[in-house]
């Protein structure tokens, strides 16, 4: 203890040396330092705090403070030694004396139980003994007393029901003349003291006449004050009004009272509603063209209506005991007393404005939104003041008490709203109907805007890339604002009609512009474009000045495309961000309904709308798609998030992104359908160009089956004789060389090889690397082959812009359709593939190649008339020929070298030859197509 002491001492250094020792006081003693250890947090303070410790002296008056620290610490030590041996003697003590008590505890709890047990004996004696002393005659007058205490009581209730009813006598006389007097008070106050005795009549001839009779007085002096009452209301004067309410109150008419206060305040209301002339609504009667829309007067009779809130906020506390559910009673029924109704004003606008009307409808919605708030912070300021007394009733008590209402005279001015605060929902209730068929009044206006703008450049000569990407604009602009539609009017509900119209708004718009590709033709008889790339090295190609620039043209629309699904893309990024965000605020609402009602208004929309069909199962199945439940969730959610794979950089292989890993894979699309149309656009435009590409070898193709070749005279395979005639020995066999391919034959040829020539030009251009899968006749295998033929590092350089001038990486094929990844309804993405300009071109010659050829087999081919021996040797000349150059374009086709096998055989060999091929069929099987063909063909059937 010392020792901590002194370095606490040394801590700090303690002492204040000004002092001498003399002056010190001495410490207390080893009892008040023991209470004062008690008193400290710990023991480092309670040492300071004995020894006196303060600021550090200074170096003069160190030595001095060290001495008397010193002092202090011995004289400590000492007090606690001594403390300790106390506190030891003390245990000891304490120690003795509970062993000496232990052993009489066992005798102390054994006398108490003998106690108790006496205890109880003698008092069930006295108790005995009380019982036996007392006699019948003492239960029979306390049971005397009873009965007539019951009976006191129950003729002193009777004297004052007998006392109240005695006054029906002179009631009528009583409240005429307090009414000639104009004691309204009075008189309601006799009829409240009336009306309380006529439980006393219940049950007997008298109920209906006395019952009667009270409605009469009470019409009489409902009558007499009805006028005086309207008047009052109207001047806004309080106190009249506030006198009224309790004699209206004191005779069970405050439903009434309600009506007539209600009815009075309105009033302008109802007038200015049904006054207003509007050009949307009115359609039955003639209506000047200056006249006001519902959605511009909408704001202007709600403006009158806060106003008229805002009179009442300070009136309505002083008259009501119940200001909010007053306050939202007469907002309910102004409503519901408007002619004609909201809901009939919102059909006559949707029925006027046709396809356009969702506009109109949320500017009238933003307007009721405006008013809610406005009445929302009304309410709130009303919750404050003080309202009049009315007891210890509740505010709905008044509405439930027996009424009278069906004998009143103020029948017909307008029913009593219920008194909950339910205005918010009164007040978007007409709203709900058409925010239920958000997705079809979404797709009408969507398509009406899909109309203008086709209609806007619907010109004969026009150029369809530039017209594409102008349109995509007005698209893209449209279906942006599609979504603040959606928020504004359904607040996130109808998302799941929001993608629907999106989506076949962007459908609507590819098959429009396909179709205007397939009759491109017809517009491009004035087109002044030239072939820019139709230079002297290409001079010697068969193609006119017409299909050069459709081959420019619709290069320039595969470009147009390709942005098209670039732009989507980040749309749908935006669509699903949005819907994300839906999903948050219902999850949170879910998990937390407090936090969804911030106030009042809010509270009664989103309530319809929570109890509206929006609010689906397949809404949520929509929100759970794009953002999942967190405990369903993979650990990363960047992937799923991400609308497109990863692009290829420099510093990457292209290999990285072949097979991704399988928490990165995307998402499936939103806009399935749109994707998908996307897809079926660049198909077509790529079938547009294939066809004016290859529009001279089809030319040669169209007279090829009517050639002469096929039915020539004569067999190319047997023995020809010498001049003169001879012997057999004489005969000398001459071997037979092939023939030649047909002319026509060999200009086709030439013109696929010149193919690569003219992709050597077009390389350059990015249109051609896009969707590649789409491209007739591609595999998905064919296009992961020329993947994985692209050397890595060429890649990363070729796409980093170091060794190739060409813009490489816009070549990468992007999450796109391919045919093996189709689904219902659309495509889902697949992985990206990096491709060279090379494998590129090699693509494109691929899928050339396998359309000619298969033209050729499926259409040119089969209209052959008949193949002579002669006709089919030359056939097989020019298949092989053919054969042999598509090879070079890495074409292979099974079809083709079927027919130049069949052809190829002489008569007996291919008559054997299907014999066999008939024989090896299974039961059910059908022959080949091309055998049949051949057949028929060589006369072997």
């Amino acid at each position: 203890m010392a020792a901590r002491a002194n370095s606490a001492g040394q801590k700090q250094l303690p002492l204040d040396a000004s002092k001498s020792n003399e002056e010190k006081p001495a410490l207390a003693s080893s009892s008040e330092l023991l209470s004062s250890l008690e008193d400290q947090p710990d023991v480092v303070s309670w040492i300071n705090d004995i020894l006196e410790v303060s600021d550090e002296p200074d170096d003069a008056e160190r030595s001095t403070a060290l001495t008397e620290l010193d002092r202090r610490v011995s004289h400590l030590v000492g007090t606690l030694e001594i403390a300790s041996e106390d506190t030891s003697a003390q245990v000891d003590r304490l120690i003795e004396d509970i062993s000496r008590g232990a052993s009489r505890l066992t005798y102390d709890l054994h006398f108490m139980r003998e106690s108790a047990l006496s205890l109880q004996g003698i008092l069930h004696n006295v108790e005995g003994q009380s019982t036996s002393s007392l006699g019948p005659d003492t239960d029979a007058a306390l049971d005397k007393l009873h009965y007539l205490d019951v009976v006191k009581r129950n003729m002193e209730a009777t004297r004052e029901v007998l006392r109240e009813a005695e006054s029906w006598s002179t009631l009528e006389s009583d409240v005429t003349s307090l009414l000639g007097e104009k004691s309204y008070e009075k008189a309601a106050e006799r009829l409240s003291e009336a009306s309380k005795s006529m439980a006393v009549f219940e049950n007997t001839p008298e109920y209906e006449s006395r019952r009667t009779l009270m409605v009469s007085l009470q019409n009489q002096l409902e009558a007499s004050l009805s006028s005086a009452l309207v008047a009052a209301v109207n001047s806004q004067d309080v106190v009249v009004c506030c006198n009224y309410f309790s004699i209206f109150r004191n005779i069970q008419r405050e439903s009434e009272f309600r009506n007539y206060y209600y009815g009075s305040r309105r009033g302008p209301l109802v007038e200015q509603w049904q006054s207003a002339r509007l050009r949307d609504c009115d359609t039955g009667s003639p209506v000047e063209q200056t006249s006001l829309t519902f959605p511009m007067f909408l704001p202007t009779f709600y403006q009158a209506f806060v106003a008229i809130l805002q009179t009442e906020r300070t009136s309505v506390p002083a008259i009501f005991p119940d200001p909010r559910p007053t306050l939202s009673a007469l907002i309910t029924s102004t409503l519901s007393t408007l002619q004609p109704s909201f809901s009939q004003r919102l059909e006559a606008i949707s029925t006027h404005y046709g396809n356009t009307a969702l506009a109109q409808l949320i500017s009238a919605y933003r307007a009721t939104e405006e008013f809610a708030n406005a009445t929302d912070k009304i309410m709130e300021k009303v919750s404050y003041a003080t309202p009049a007394a009315s007891g210890d009733r509740p505010a709905g008590g008044h509405l439930r008490r027996r009424s009278s209402a069906r004998m009143s005279m103020s029948i017909g001015t307008g029913a009593l709203a219920p008194p909950t605060l339910d205005w918010d929902q009164e007040l978007f209730e007409p709203f709900v109907d058409f925010q239920v068929d958000y997705d079809t009044l979404e797709t009408r206006y969507l398509e009406d805007a899909l109309k203008a703008a086709l209609a806007a450049d619907s010109r004969v000569s026009v150029d369809h890339a530039r017209l594409l990407r102008e349109r995509a604009v007005d698209i893209f602009g449209v279906a942006e604002e599609a979504i603040a539609r959606c928020m504004a009017f359904t607040h996130g509900y109808g998302a799941l009609g929001l993608v629907y119209a999106v989506d076949r708004l962007f459908t609507t718009f590819t098959d429009t512009s396909r179709v205007e590709i397939l009759e491109r033709r017809s517009g491009q008889s004035g087109q002044s474009l030239t072939a820019s790339a139709s230079g002297e090295d290409l001079s010697d190609l068969d193609y006119t000045a017409e299909d050069w620039a459709d081959i420019q043209a619709l290069l320039h629309f595969l470009e147009a495309v390709r942005t098209l699904l670039d732009r989507t893309i980040l749309f749908e990024g935006k669509l699903r961000a949005t819907i994300t965000q839906v999903s948050t605020t219902l999850r949170q609402a879910r998990n937390d309904p407090a936090s969804m009602y911030l106030s009042g208004a809010n509270r009664g929309k989103l309530q319809l709308l929570v109890q509206s069909s929006l609010n689906s199962a397949e809404l949520h199945e929509l929100l759970n798609k794009v953002d999942p439940e967190p405990s369903s969730q993979p650990p990363s959610r960047d992937g799923l998030l991400a609308p497109t794979p990863p692009t290829p950089s420099a510093r990457r292989s292209p290999q990285t992104f072949a097979i991704p890993h399988p928490v990165l894979a995307p998402t499936p699309p939103l806009l399935v359908s749109a994707r998908s149309g996307i897809s079926e656009l660049a198909r077509t435009c790529q079938q547009a160009l294939q066809d004016t590409i290859l529009s001279p070898l089809h030319k040669y193709l169209a007279s090829y089956a009517a050639s002469a070749l096929w039915a020539a005279a004569g067999d190319p395979k047997a023995k020809r004789p010498l001049a003169g005639g001879g012997s057999a020995l004489s005969e000398v066999q001459v071997p037979t060389f092939s023939l030649s391919p047909s002319s026509t034959m060999q200009h086709v040829a030439e013109g696929l090889l010149n193919l690569p020539r003219l992709f050597e030009v077009y390389a350059d251009d990015d249109a051609l690397a896009f969707s590649l899968e789409t491209l007739p006749a591609v595999s998905a295998e064919l296009l992961r082959g020329l993947a994985e033929q692209t050397p890595p590092a060429e890649a990363a350089l070729s796409s980093g812009g170091l060794s190739h001038s060409r813009r490489s990486p816009s070549l990468s094929l992007k999450a796109t359709p391919t045919p093996g990844g189709a689904v219902a309804g659309g495509v889902l993405p697949t992985p990206a593939l990096t491709l060279t300009p090379e494998a590129v071109s090699a693509a494109w010659l691929s899928s050339l190649g396998l359309s000619l050829v298969s033209r050729l087999t499926a259409e040119v081919l089969p209209r052959i008339a008949k193949l002579t021996p002669a006709g089919a040797a030359q056939l097989a000349s020019d298949l092989g020929y053919l054969s042999n150059i598509v090879m070079a374009l890495n074409v292979e086709s099974p079809e083709l070298e079927k027919w130049r096998e069949w052809v190829d055989v002489d008569d007996a060999a291919g008559r054997e030859k299907l014999k066999e091929a008939r024989e090896s069929l299974s039961p059910g099987e059908k022959e080949d197509t091309v055998e049949v063909t051949v057949a028929k063909l060589r006369g072997w059937a």
